[in-house]
């Protein structure tokens, strides 16, 4: 008896004479880069190294478009952008032992904020491979152990055979929710040694949808269709999900004011009568939730930045749509339902029962207002006076990606990101050097809008080789350096805790004259002329920086009292 996937895999005729003489000078470097083809790639970032050498190599016999950074951390980077913006898996090509490690900091974030990240790392030759201590050049005992507790899966090669099986299954996983990066290594010696192995086509690597269980979302729905008061947190994976116009629906069903996360900024419309915006940090917010009888969570775990450092004690119920497994009830009890955002959100609005409520947005309206009374009462124009100019010179379609600086600080909470997938910061991991690498990636992916970086000096001081990136790829960032000359945040955390700041102060270069020298455009502005000078720059093609020498400050918090 014949079955319809048995005529399915017969090869054709034309097949079968590709596959019994493929091209000569092929290697096991070759069966990476075309699995990579064959699964739709088609940008891959990274650093060649001695151990890599099979897969660059193998990059010129490729349609592959091949990005490459000056700092793996910074390849990771702009890889975890890549990712975001366009929702694929984003191919990081690195050497081994100190080339692979390097990357640990950007696969962390990665992990952190769910971006796809496809990481495949050069190993060791075969015959060292054990933890045994032969003295190869980068030898680690356990390479991928370094890895484990930071990526989403390890996948370990020692065959050319294996090699398009493991890529595969490891796309799989990075793609399917909750997004995130994976680990694969493969020996020096397989990626060099010829291969006979047919040309890698066809690759299947669907990922798996994460579903709801049915009888949760009817008790969440009953829940939310008879609640007085009902609020929603959302986070990052409403916008990895691309679930922004279910949440709005929903949100609008049920008269729910919505407030965004830092990693969910942009989820819900900004000005919407029911946007709550993105003061997280802030006790008025955090009061009005915990006044809601029902508060439903998506795409977050609610951890420090989204719960006022855990200050936020919900009195009412609590329902978390969240598709990683390990956040879900992970710091409040709730009706826990394991699903991706999308779907979640998609089955209950089949089950809600539409609510009428005409005093939502009176609240939502009130608590603004104490909002921006409280912000108004710490004369902090200077701050907010720069990122207004920052909103009005950047394009409301353009992203932007925000280094761990109290300009981004202010940003989770203040920015109006203009849509999903605009605004993009570190602080899932919270690390140095994000910005600009990550605008990087992102101009890769989208060369048909400009980018915004922005950095303190301190962080801009990580990215700086960068720029030599930026230059070669003609890349269409303009990166803002707020330049108050060291560690800003610690230089404010330090002397509100202890009366004076240590080891926060920075010797730093001219930074127009540094970009000027890598030949990128540089200027140096102020805050009366940041907006023309940043418009301009966002208007010219290519790279540039503007400097802004300035000391911003935070707002007061209202998580210590």
């Amino acid at each position: 008896m014949t079955h319809d996937h048995d005529l399915e895999l017969r090869p054709t005729a034309a097949q079968t004479e590709a596959a019994l003489n493929p091209p000569p000078g092929r290697n096991g470097g070759d069966l990476v880069v075309e699995t990579l083809a064959g699964l739709g790639a088609t940008t891959v970032f990274g650093l060649p190294g001695q151990h890599a050498l099979g897969m660059f190599d193998a990059l010129r016999r490729s349609d592959l478009r091949y990005i490459g950074l000056r700092v793996e951390n910074n390849a990771g980077f702009a890889a975890d952008a890549y990712g975001r913006i366009t929702g694929e898996a984003a191919p990081l090509l690195l050497s081994t032992g100190p080339g692979a490690l390097t990357s640990l900091a950007a696969l962390q974030e990665a992990r952190a904020a769910s971006a796809p990240v496809l990481a495949i790392s050069s190993q060791i030759p075969t015959a060292g491979l054990g933890g045994g201590r032969h003295g190869y050049l980068h030898e680690l005992p356990d390479q991928s152990a370094s890895f484990r507790g930071v990526v989403k899966s390890v996948h370990t090669v020692r065959a050319q055979s294996q090699i398009p099986s493991a890529i595969a299954e490891a796309w799989k996983s990075a793609l399917t929710a909750p997004h995130g990066p994976v680990w694969v290594e493969i020996p020096q010696d397989v990626l060099l040694a010829p291969t006979l192995l047919p040309v890698v086509t066809a690759v299947d690597a669907t990922p798996e949808d994460v579903l709801p269980r049915p009888e949760l979302t009817a008790v969440a729905a009953d829940l939310l269709s008879r609640a007085a008061r009902p609020a929603i947190i959302a986070g990052g994976g409403v916008v990895r999900s691309d679930a922004s116009k279910k949440l709005r629906q929903l949100a609008e069903k049920l008269r729910a004011p919505v407030v965004t996360t830092p990693g969910g900024k942009g989820a819900f419309p900004w000005t919407h009568p029911l946007s709550l915006q993105s003061w997280l940090e802030d006790r008025h917010t955090t009061d009005f939730l915990e006044d809601a009888d029902v508060v439903l969570v998506v795409g977050s775990g609610l951890g420090e930045l989204s719960s006022n450092y855990h200050t936020f004690k919900p009195r009412g119920r609590v329902i978390q749509i969240e598709a990683d497994l390990g956040k879900l009830e992970s710091n409040h009890p709730a009706l826990g339902i394991h699903a991706d955002a999308w779907h979640g959100l998609q089955a209950l609005l089949e089950t809600v029962t539409e609510r009428a409520d005409p005093t939502a947005e009176g609240r939502v309206a009130e608590l603004l207002g104490r909002v921006r009374e409280r912000i108004a009462a710490q004369e902090l124009t200077l701050e907010q006076g720069v990122l207004d100019s920052v909103r009005r010179a950047l394009p409301a379609n353009s992203p932007s990606f925000w280094d761990m600086t109290i300009l981004a600080y202010w940003a989770w909470s203040a920015f109006d990101a203009k849509g999903p997938n605009h605004l993009h910061s570190a602080q899932g991991a919270g690390g140095l050097g994000y910005g600009f690498p990550a605008a990087l990636g992102a101009a890769a992916a989208d060369p048909t809008r400009p980018v915004l970086a922005v950095s303190g000096d301190g962080g801009a001081l990580y990215s700086i080789a960068e720029l030599a990136t930026a230059k070669q790829y003609d890349l269409n960032v303009t990166w803002l350096i707020v330049d108050d000359g060291g560690y800003g945040i610690l230089r404010e955390y330090m002397t509100d805790t202890f009366g004076e700041a240590t080891a926060t102060e920075l010797t730093r270069p001219d930074y127009v004259a540094l970009a000027e020298s890598f030949g990128v455009r540089g200027v140096r502005t102020s805050p009366e002329t940041l907006e023309e000078d940043l418009a301009k720059s966002l208007a010219t093609p290519g790279p540039s920086v503007v400097v802004l020498p300035a000391v911003l400050r935070m707002f007061a918090a209202t998580h210590l009292g």
